[in-house]
């Protein structure tokens, strides 16, 4: 497969104010392309655009609502003139057992992890087939394996899974390329920002294996597997190794991540 070249090319990147979204813009912007950065924080995502090349388009909204997934797409459309990539990266998460966790949290981390992503990716699919351009998601090793105390965030990065495994089958024909992406832990914040059973700000401690990578690595890493057209990244060490293990032996797994991580939940 012929590697993609992306000088020139329109990239719409969601929860690009900070973190990994920032890194992929950065990353994006040094390949040539011309970013369309959205987010829901108008104040940090006007401070990165400042950072960014002339023409870059800020577009402030949140992804949950469908309206704001039509008119990003629609903004991008008339800034720009096309569209070419789309980089689902806005998230959130939170840290609760389910017998702890009031419903209505679960459905707002669907909200925006699943459904922020696939009104968004519904909204841009016409623009993407014109171009024969691609679709990332950046999903987690919650994706493919369990992690205890965040059913909500597993089940949304589980459903992007069958949704984007799916949709490449549909147009891949098409030129379309759909990319997974499914990092362990980056040193992006969303652990501090996580959500707890009430929907307040989760109070546990957050646990992580195998340390955090910095965002402009992984950035790195993503841009890479996308050149070269790959449908999987597992980019570190950590979501390579869950990913084998939970597969061979998932009892194993559950077992060792249990151990893991079952002190973030432990009662005072």
């Amino acid at each position: 497969m012929q590697e993609r070249n992306f000088s020139g090319k329109v990239i719409l990147i969601t929860g690009a104010a900070g973190g990994l979204g920032a890194a992929l813009c950065r990353c994006y912007a040094q390949a040539g392309a011309r970013i369309a950065a959205m987010d829901l924080d108008q104040a940090k995502l006007n401070a990165l655009v400042a950072t960014l090349p002339e023409g870059t388009l800020a577009i402030a909204g949140n992804i949950a609502d469908p309206a704001v997934c039509q008119n990003a797409v629609a903004q991008t459309i008339a800034h720009f003139g096309t569209l070419d990539g789309l980089v689902n990266n806005a998230g959130i998460s939170h840290r609760s057992l389910l017998q702890d966790t009031d419903p209505s949290v679960i459905r707002r981390v669907m909200e925006v992890n699943f459904f922020g992503a696939m009104q968004l990716t519904h909204a841009a699919l016409p623009h993407l087939i014109s171009s024969r351009g691609m679709v990332a998601a950046i999903s987690s090793v919650a994706g493919y394996a369990p992690l205890l105390g965040r059913t909500g965030y597993a089940a949304s990065k589980h459903a992007l899974h069958g949704f984007f495994d799916t949709l490449r089958t549909e147009v891949a024909d098409m030129g379309v390329q759909v990319t997974l992406i499914c990092p362990s832990f980056i040193a992006t914040g969303i652990g501090a920002a996580a959500v707890g059973g009430t929907g307040a700000s989760a109070t546990s401690p957050r646990i992580t294996t195998g340390g955090e990578t910095d965002p402009a690595d992984i950035a790195e890493l993503i841009f890479n597997s996308i050149t070269q057209g790959k449908t999987l990244l597992l980019p570190d060490q950590t979501s390579r190794l869950a990913w084998w293990v939970s597969k061979l032996a998932p009892g194993f797994y559950a077992r060792t991540m249990k151990r893991r991580v079952s002190a973030e939940f432990q009662k005072n």
